[in-house]
């Protein structure tokens, strides 16, 4: 038996096995509840841009792409995509696991006509994957949180051209 790495679409025979990896993987339910509470609303769920990562058939990593929308000071909202959270087991930690997650969710939404990705999360981590702080573009989190934290990434050249705004998640979050 190999160690081989197999990054695919979850399934629904996937849900429990994702939702105990969370636990684990968080030290508590919340981000588990999270991800179940996101797919059960359909306006944001986009089965494609769930994905595991399997080794030898055992689910060790899953990250979960979102609709969100930004909203600009006239009101209009603009679609993108949060990814949170990203989960791989303890022991498979650092091991390069969770940026092949990242790469193909970012392949995958791009694959979708998606045009940008929201983050919050490491300052150090996420700019390895091209993501940039969002305040670049005037984007700004609906909470306080450090710019160097919140990051976007365009998935095409201009992808965020003349849009600015808050980030507005959806409810589950």
């Amino acid at each position: 038996m190999s160690n081989e790495i197999t990054i695919r679409q979850e399934t629904p025979d996937d849900y429990l096995d994702v939702f105990k990896l969370n636990q684990v993987a968080f030290g508590q339910e919340y981000e588990a509840k999270l991800v179940d509470a996101l797919r059960s609303n359909t306006d944001v769920f986009i089965p494609e841009l769930s994905i595991v990562a399997t080794i030898n058939n055992k689910i060790v990593g899953h990250i979960l792409f979102t609709k969100i929308a930004i909203k600009d000071d006239s009101g209009n909202l603009n679609e993108s995509l949060a990814f949170a959270p990203m989960a791989v087991l303890p022991e498979f930690q650092k091991t390069g696991i969770g940026g092949q997650l990242i790469s193909e969710g970012l392949a995958v939404a791009k694959g979708l006509k998606f045009r940008s990705v929201i983050v919050l999360g490491h300052e150090h981590y996420y700019p390895k994957f091209g993501f940039q702080p969002a305040i670049k573009w005037n984007i700004k989190a609906p909470f306080d949180v450090p710019s160097n934290a919140f990051m976007a990434i365009e998935l095409e050249q201009g992808g965020l051209r003349n849009i600015s705004g808050t980030v507005i998640y959806p409810k589950e979050f």
